[in-house]
């Protein structure tokens, strides 16, 4: 049974107003959140620019939505972890430049609602471009595609997570129901019969009963249900959490998950015009995942509740969210960075001295004016290296 909050509750046909005061105070909170929560605004800003200032990549599957609070741990069906994109809502067959522009205003706005300078910003994006092109692989330059700081602990603390943190993380609870209040509110008469509906179809059964080793057999029942309060993703639309038991399992080894259900929208990320895509939203968004992000994509599952598209997932201890703010700013990373700019500029073949020479010169630019020694340093090599290059390249200085 749901737990009994002391405070009123509202009923399905209150949720929007409260859904949407809910999704602009959080929004104004700052910058970052603001271009979080603002999807299509983002792809409405997108349409004014020249379209011949923007790249135009080979249509693939994109996330449509790839902001950094979208990117974390995320565990496959076998408890596999990899850092991957953990919402594909607006996944689409689409130009890939779209999620690195995405990606890097989000950035941007993290750096500027930290207070950094600049060039942190101007650094940030330079590691977009280069980890984009060390995932391709095979091009030949040395580019450093170790993991940072945050994404390491991110991915340690993501091992040491049980079934027991989960459930404290998001019931605030280890026991077998969902607390109402906050987080979590009543689902209506009809919501309630649907979500029991569902879970009795053979291949929800199927989706529960794929992972933590659990008895492909096993019957499955609906615990207890609730309407997940989820700031932007719940305004309007269905959004619920589901707690499951598992029959013959024991909550320890699986006898419990906590699942989610959200309804497929129609994507705000700009199509590309021939693709051939499901039709059916949620159809759409677990194709996108399998494609982008396949170790939550292998956990999905699309299905009708109410008449609507939705798809289904159970969540993960291991699934957890990037904390972008430890990576921020820190000298040493900075010093590295810079070292690795100058090794690479050094090392330049006859067709890489252009590339090299626009690097020192960047380097020189941004960092010419720091009162750092470390840096000052670093300056007068990258000046010492744009020097051999000039004559290298039969250039006058």
């Amino acid at each position: 049974m749901m737990k009994k909050s002391k405070r009123a509750l509202p009923p399905a046909k209150d949720r929007q107003k409260l859904l949407s005061e809910r999704r602009n105070l959080k929004m104004a909170r700052s910058a970052h959140a603001y271009v979080r929560g603002s999807t299509i605004k983002f792809y409405e800003w997108l349409k004014e620019v020249d379209s011949c200032r923007l790249p135009d990549g080979p249509p693939v599957w994109i996330c449509g939505d790839c902001h950094v609070g979208n990117l974390g741990p995320v565990a496959d069906a076998d408890g596999r972890i990899e850092i991957q994109i953990r919402d594909l809502d607006q996944s689409v067959i689409g130009n890939p430049a779209h999620d690195l522009i995405r990606l890097g205003l989000s950035l941007a706005m993290a750096s500027r609602g930290s207070d950094l300078p600049g060039v942190t910003t101007a650094e940030m994006l330079e590691q977009i471009i280069e980890g984009y092109a060390c995932a391709f692989g095979g091009s030949g330059n040395a580019v450093d595609c170790s993991r940072p700081d945050c994404v390491r602990i991110a991915m340690k603390d993501a091992l040491r997570r049980s079934w027991k943190h989960l459930m404290k993380e998001r019931l605030q609870d280890t026991k077998p129901a969902i607390p109402l209040g906050r987080r979590f509110w009543p689902l209506s008469k009809s919501e309630s019969v649907a979500v029991q509906r569902l879970f009795k179809a053979e291949d929800v059964r199927r989706l529960v009963t794929s992972l933590r080793a659990r008895e492909a057999t096993a019957a499955v029942e609906v615990l207890d249900a609730a309407y997940w309060v989820k700031g932007c993703s719940s305004l309007g639309h269905l959004r619920l959490a589901a707690l499951v038991g598992i029959d013959g399992a024991s909550p320890k080894n699986g006898g419990l998950c906590l699942m989610d259900l959200k309804e497929a929208v129609k994507a705000a990320a700009p199509r590309q015009a021939k693709a051939r895509m499901p039709r059916d939203n949620g159809e759409r968004v677990v194709t996108g995942a399998r494609h982008v992000s396949p170790f939550l994509g292998g956990r999905m599952l699309a299905a009708h509740c109410l008449d609507r598209a939705v798809f289904l997932r159970e969540l993960l201890p291991e699934d957890l969210k990037l904390e972008i703010g430890q990576a921020l700013d820190k000298p040493e990373d900075r010093l590295a960075l810079i070292d690795k700019r100058l090794a690479k500029a050094e090392d330049a073949g006859d067709n890489e001295r252009s590339q090299a020479y626009e690097t020192v010169l960047n380097v020189i630019a941004l960092y010419g004016h720091s009162s750092d020694d470390d840096i000052q340093q670093r300056v007068k090599k990258a000046d010492e290296i744009r020097k051999k290059l000039r004559k290298d390249m039969g250039l006058d200085d």
